[in-house]
C-alpha cells in the first residue's frame, strides 16, 4: 500500500525560550525537523512526506533547505490554527482515498526505525497503530478537594508517535467538528467508535519542548554518533 508521513510542526516554541521555533532549532549539525523527516525517508524511501508548518514559516524553511542543503523530498502544507486543523489540512493534501498515513509530531527526531515499521505494519492488519510507552514513575490521581490517589501504573501508557492509520478510515474520522478532548489522532479516530491498536514506541522518543530536552537531545546525538 502507498505510505505517507505528515509531519506536523506547527508550534511556536514559546517555552524554548529561542528566536525561532523549536523545530529550526539545531542538533547534531542540523534542525531537528531535518532528522524527523530523515529518520522516515531512511526507513521507508519510497514514503511520501508532508510537512505541516506554519504558512508564513515556508519561506524560511526554504532558506533553511538550501543552507543545509537537505534534498529529501517532501511537500509543504500550511498549518492550522490547532494541532487537529493542522493534521487535517495534510490528510486533505493527499489525493489518494487508500494507503497508510503515520502522523507524527516534527520534535520527534529519535523515534526508532523498528517504531516507524511496525506502526504500518499493524495499521495495515488492524486500522491503527498508536505507539505507546510503559510509566516509570509512580501515578496519583488529584480530586477536586485537594486529595489525591494511588493509581496502578501499569494500568497507564504514555502516548507518543507515530500515530499510524489506514487512509480511508482517518480521513472519515477527521471530517468531524473539532471537539476540546481531542489531545491526539488516536481520540479523533476513537471518536467514531473505533478501538485503537497500541504498539510499544521507544523511551528516547521525546518530544523536544524544552531546554532541558535539548540538553538530552544532543547527547542522544552524540551518543548515536551523528
Amino acid at each position: 500500500m502507498n505510505k505517507f508521513a505528515i509531519i506536523v510542526a506547527g508550534g511556536s516554541g514559546t517555552r524554548m525560550g529561542a528566536p525561532v521555533s523549536k523545530q529550526y532549532l539545531e542538533i547534531g549539525g542540523k534542525p531537528i525537523l531535518m532528522h524527523t523527516l530523515e529518520v522516515f525517508y531512511n526507513t521507508i524511501p519510497d514514503i511520501r512526506l508532508i510537512l505541516v508548518v506554519p504558512e508564513n514559516d515556508f519561506g524560511f524553511w526554504d532558506e533553511l533547505c538550501q543552507k543545509y542543503r537537505f534534498l529529501i523530498s517532501h511537500s509543504v502544507v500550511k498549518g492550522g490554527y490547532s494541532r487537529f486543523q493542522s493534521v487535517k489540512n495534510g490528510l486533505d493534501s493527499i489525493r489518494q482515498v487508500e494507503g497508510l498515513v503515520a502522523i507524527h509530531d516534527g520534535v520527534r527526531p529519535f523515534v526508532n526505525p523498528e517504531v516507524i515499521m511496525e506502526s504500518f505494519e499493524i495499521s495495515e492488519k488492524n486500522g491503527s497503530a498508536i505507539a505507546v510507552v510503559e510509566l516509570k514513575d509512580s501515578l496519583r490521581k488529584l480530586t477536586d478537594d485537594g486529595k489525591s490517589f494511588f493509581q496502578e501504573r501499569q494500568n497507564f501508557r504514555l502516548v507518543q508517535t507515530p500515530q499510524t492509520f489506514l487512509l480511508s478510515k482517518i480521513k472519515k474520522a477527521f471530517e468531524v467538528t473539532e471537539l476540546q478532548h481531542f489531545t491526539d489522532d488516536a481520540t479523533v479516530y476513537e471518536h467514531q467508535g473505533w478501538q485503537v491498536e497500541l504498539i510499544s514506541g521507544n523511551s528516547e522518543n521525546i518530544k523536544i519542548t524544552s531546554p532541558e530536552d535539548m540538553v538530552y537531545a544532543d547527547f542522544l546525538i552524540r551518543s548515536r554518533g551523528h
